[in-house]
């Protein structure tokens, strides 16, 4: 430059340093104005050709960060080059361009994580269920972010040639003293993670709990879930709680529920004729009740021979547990209604109790006042029990229970169980 200068009789004028840095940080600023409205124009004209748009969610971000790196190296291009520096003033203008650089790394990093999250958010629309992921990647993006500016601090700082070390001492002391001050909090955070990304539970799933609580699930929270009992009251469960119990959701694997009725008929009734009977009410409801599942059909089987009945059970499905209930009530009733006309008996639960001979209900009730006491008005007479034996002979009472008294002695009251009548 300076031969240049001096063919026009300039010599070394004392403006040819300042005009150089400011011609080279003009060029910069040029750079970076043709790389912002020209170049990533066609970068993005490029990335449209592409079967997603996420190349140009990540190039609209980092669009600007680049643009201030041009300038940025434009203004330390002039400083160094067109200004004679010292070395204590080049020193701190290397100092704070790598600031600088850092900063704008930081940003870039960000960006790139704000806008491929976005992107992911925006591609769920297509997806049935994605509440999960709604939740998830928001707080990803909330407690990255706060992660990546942290460190580029640090980063600024040790570049600065701050000493970090105490402060890294320090936040580790405090980041643990927090922790365990928000220790409940936490546990109901990772649990209400696990909860939503097990995908055991959404919202509208009817549930019980172990406890026996049962309800909707009105919505699954970072920090508690929340469900509606049959008594329209809302129950807010802590995640932490939630993911130790017992769950039973109805909703799943699928909504469909299977109802199962038990019953039983007299021992004197032709059992050819009552599965035919239950077979054909199950049928009609499988064809006409819109509750009943139609491709499930229905299934029938005698269980056992029971203490009044001869036991039998009836299986259908329903299309959902609120369905099961209607289904349920009517298998119950046609059922009902047509063992009455068809004559076919439920027996009710006999038993049969026998007592010795001499032996009248007035035995239980009496009540006697020794001949010596009079009653106080203040302490009202007791009860006298029942003897627990009778003498009997052999003429009286020769047998009971099909075992005869020895040689005409006593026998017993009564026994528990007789020949005629189950214990």
């Amino acid at each position: 430059m300076e031969p240049i200068l001096a063919r026009f009789g300039l010599g070394d004028p004392e403006w040819l340093d300042p005009a150089t840095a400011v011609v080279i940080v003009a060029i910069g600023l040029v750079v970076a104005i043709l790389f912002h409205k020209l170049l990533f124009p066609l970068i993005l004209k490029f990335t449209q050709w592409t079967p997603t748009d996420l190349d140009s969610r990540l190039v609209k971000s980092v669009r600007w960060p680049f643009s201030l790196g041009i300038v940025t190296l434009g203004v330390y291009l002039g400083l160094t080059i067109g200004l004679d520096l010292t070395g204590g003033q080049q020193a701190r203008t290397d100092t704070i361009t790598s600031a600088v650089g850092v900063v704008i790394g930081i940003l870039v990093v960000a960006g790139l994580l704000s806008s491929a999250i976005d992107w992911y958010l925006a591609s769920l629309s297509t997806r049935a269920n994605h509440v999960v992921d709604l939740r998830l990647f928001p707080l990803i993006r909330r407690v990255g972010g706060v992660v990546i500016y942290g460190i580029g601090a640090l980063l600024v700082l040790d570049v600065m040639d701050i000493n970090i070390s105490p402060l890294i001492a320090g936040l580790g002391l405090g980041g643990l003293a927090v922790a365990l001050a928000i220790q409940p909090t936490l546990a109901n955070l990772f649990a209400g993670t696990y909860v939503m990304t097990e995908g055991v539970i959404a919202t509208g799933d009817y549930i019980e709990l172990e406890s026996g609580m049962a309800g909707y699930v009105v919505e699954v929270g970072w920090r508690s879930t929340r469900i509606r009992t049959w008594g329209n009251n809302l129950v807010v469960v802590p995640n932490a709680r939630f993911a130790e119990t017992i769950i039973t959701n109805y909703q799943q694997p699928v909504p469909a529920v299977n109802v199962y009725v038990t019953c039983g008929v007299s021992y004197e009734s032709d059992l050819d004729h009552v599965e035919d009977i239950s077979r054909g009410v199950m049928d009609d409801l499988v064809a006409n009740d819109r509750n009943a599942i139609r491709a499930y059909g229905s299934w029938f089987a005698f269980d056992a021979f029971g203490e009044s009945n001869v036991d039998f059970w009836l299986f259908m499905q329903a299309r959902d547990r609120l369905a099961s209930f209607n289904l349920q009530s009517a298998l119950i009733k046609n059922l009902h209604r047509q063992f009455r006309e068809e004559g076919i008996v439920i027996s009710y639960p006999v038993r049969t109790l026998q007592f010795p001979d001499g032996f009248t209900p007035d035995m239980v009730g009496a009540t006697a006042t020794p001949a010596n006491r009079t009653p106080s008005p203040s302490r009202p007479s007791r009860p006298v029990r029942p003897p627990k034996e009778f003498p009997l002979t052999e003429e009286e009472g020769p047998d009971i229970g099909g075992v005869p008294p020895p040689g005409g002695g006593e026998s017993p009251m009564g026994t528990p169980d007789g020949p005629d009548g189950p214990g």
